[in-house]
């Protein structure tokens, strides 16, 4: 069943055509996601399906009995009731029938009724009726489907009946009108960007729900690992128009490739075969004895049906990230820091150290204090506790709401005012590169869209040319393209990495160690994203079965005290292990660096170069005290 057909529909805000003739499709329970880039009309394409904006041209059908739920972008509920009462207003027609219900039993009880043996069939066969409606429709389990959305959006530790909508924040109220969207539970559910404002967690629970969600799907979406575990069908739009795929995120960015490509070959090989006919043309048309031929081949080239030139992706930002100077092996230390808010700790007891080259992703629920960590290292919030910065450290700080540039200044004076010593030209060329060139530059900062000033704030770090980068949410604003982009130039980068980031797949690409923040100190784990769930599934298996051997105990009272001593001496043998295994694999890797090292000092280009010999000496005898703590702490627990 088709639940959703645009054809031809065409927009044009002024003079710029924003989409042309656009074709798109949605089956029952088709997951589709639209792609592209900022500014190509996704989110006005929505708005016309919904009816908030007009087509100029074409038509959007949908069945008469399809019903919509739509999500825009920074949608929050607002409303003076309770989380429950909202909630409960979703299923008032159902709450209707169960009062109806009530009447019914109270009438099958009254003598009258019992008398009336005609009367009471008609009650019974009513009653039936409605009963298996009330069933059918989800009547005995709607109050479980409000708490379970509610608990999935992170609202378990909130009294329902009592926290009034008007007091949460803005992050809570957007969360709050999503609950209420899947709660109506729409044959054509319209999401643009429902992962924001939404922790790693939520998102997990988030994608499980809409990939088994039982209706048609259309997603706006920059989050890639959300758009890989749900949709089936990709539309692009670009050029004004829209190109399906099928598939998930990832298998359209090949398809993508790939037609290009065949379609670039089919032009060309076109292209060589009418220079050839032309050529034919010219030199034959001429002669008698060869012009009928030649009137022939013109005739097969003027039917011939020309093929369009393949347009290649939309341009994109391009940059680099580059170093002023060289840091020393041990970049940033924090022993024993901790924030509060009011005497209430925030986060405490954080101890971390980041070496040269690391990418260290910091991860954990919304208000745990993240961006309150990054700002304690920058000095932007008071902590106790000691940060320690290593030789030669620069940092360059990315703040996710771009606090730091000043609306009143164009985009060209907001970098020149910080470089005053560079050239106009220099200036345009770095702003070039983030996609602002001709009177682009002479916008002011507070009329661009976010997108716009997340790449003024890129390109702001760029000329820093900073051996620390500090980010929070930088990959915040981006279209997917730009997210690439800057992925790129930051896998490439030869400096150290502390970054915040709730876009799962920028994790996997960019971290080499994941550091999970709570409020009593952190938890690191060497490895990507994935290495990171995979390890705290093998946790959260340890600590099921540990609570099963826990409640077995207590249901077996006997020589308990020997089996709780058994059981400590058990998680701390797990613990001693699990640690023996993180010694073993970060000496394989220091001793693999000093070996390196030392290969380095044999080489001529080094030893003849005193500093660069000096350098490498100074970093391999830091890791050697480094190493020779691991080996310590190692044959310790052997021991």
């Amino acid at each position: 069943m088709i639940v959703l057909q645009v054809n031809n529909a065409s927009k044009t805000f002024g003079a710029e055509p924003i989409l042309t003739n656009i074709k798109l499709e949605a089956k029952a329970n088709e997951k589709i996601a639209i792609v592209g880039k900022n500014g190509v009309g996704k989110s006005t394409l929505l708005k016309l399906i919904t009816g908030e904006h007009s087509l100029d041209s074409g038509e959007i059908m949908i069945p008469k009995d399809v019903t919509i739920g739509y999500l825009a972008q920074h949608t929050g509920l607002e409303s003076e009731q309770t989380i429950l009462q909202e909630m409960i207003d979703v299923f008032q027609p159902l709450r209707e029938k169960e009062k109806t219900l009530r009447k019914l039993e109270m009438k099958m009880g009254d003598p009258e009724f019992l008398e009336d043996e005609t009367a009471y069939a008609k009650l019974l066969r009513d009653y039936d009726s409605l009963q298996i409606e009330f069933e059918e429709s989800g009547g005995y389990r709607y109050e479980a489907d409000i708490r379970s959305v509610l608990h999935g959006l992170q609202f378990a530790d909130y009294d329902f009946e009592n926290t009034i909508i008007s007091t949460l924040s803005g992050g809570q109220k957007t969360r709050l009108a999503l609950a209420k969207l899947l709660l109506t539970k729409p044959n054509l559910l319209i999401l643009d960007e429902p992962t924001n404002h939404l922790d790693i967690e939520t998102m997990t629970w988030l994608e499980q729900y809409l990939y088994s969600y039982q209706g048609a799907i259309l997603i706006v979406s920059h989050d890639r690992y959300f758009l890989d575990k749900i949709v089936s069908v990709v539309y692009e739009i670009s050029h004004n128009k829209a190109t399906k795929y099928i598939g998930n995120y990832s298998q359209y960015l090949i398809e993508r490739a790939n037609r290009f490509e065949a379609e670039l070959k089919m032009y060309e090989k076109q292209q060589t075969e009418i220079a050839k006919a032309e050529e034919f043309i010219q030199r034959n048309i001429a002669r008698a004895s060869t012009t009928k031929r030649a009137q022939s081949r013109r005739r097969q080239l003027e039917r011939m049906t020309r093929l369009e030139k393949p347009l290649g992706e939309e341009k994109s930002a391009t940059f680099s990230f580059q170093l002023g100077k060289e840091s020393g092996n041990i970049v940033l230390t924090l022993n024993d820091v901790s924030v509060a808010f009011e005497e209430e700790p925030i986060f405490q007891h954080v101890h971390l150290q980041l070496t040269k080259q690391e990418s260290v992703a910091i991860v954990g629920p919304n208000g745990i204090g993240k961006s309150t960590l990054l700002k304690a290292i920058i000095e932007k919030v008071n902590s106790k506790g000691t940060i320690e910065f290593g030789s030669n450290v620069t940092i360059g700080y990315y703040d996710q709401e771009q606090a730091n540039l000043s609306s009143t200044k164009t985009v060209l004076d907001e970098l020149w005012d910080d470089y005053p010593t560079m050239f106009e030209k220099d200036i345009r060329s770095v702003l070039g590169q983030f996609l602002f060139s001709g009177d682009d530059v002479f916008k002011l900062v507070s009329s661009l869209s976010g997108g716009e000033k997340a790449r003024v704030a890129l390109a702001k770090l760029l000329l820093q040319e900073a051996n620390l980068l500090i980010l929070d949410e930088p990959t915040n604003h981006l279209d997917l393209d730009s997210k690439e982009v800057l992925e790129s130039a930051l896998i490439d980068y030869r400096g150290t990495i502390l970054f915040v980031s709730h876009d799962r797949f920028f994790i996997n690409r960019l971290a080499t160690k994941v550091v999970e923040l709570s409020h009593d100190g952190v938890t690191e784990y060497i490895g990507d994203y994935n290495y990171y769930i995979e390890k705290k599934e093998e946790q959260r298996a340890i600590a099921e079965k540990e609570m099963e051997h826990l409640i077995e105990s207590e249901n077996t009272s006997t020589d308990k005290d020997m089996r709780d001593e058994e059981k400590r001496k058990q998680r701390e043998d797990r613990r001693r292990i699990r640690r023996i295994q993180d010694l073993e694999e970060w000496i394989e890797q220091l001793e693999q660096s000093i070996e390196k090292d030392e290969q380095q000092l044999t080489e001529p280009q080094v030893y003849e170069n005193y500093e660069k010999a000096s350098e490498v000496q100074d970093a391999m005898t830091d890791k050697e005290k480094q190493l020779e703590q691991y080996l310590e702490e190692w044959e310790s627990l052997h021991e």
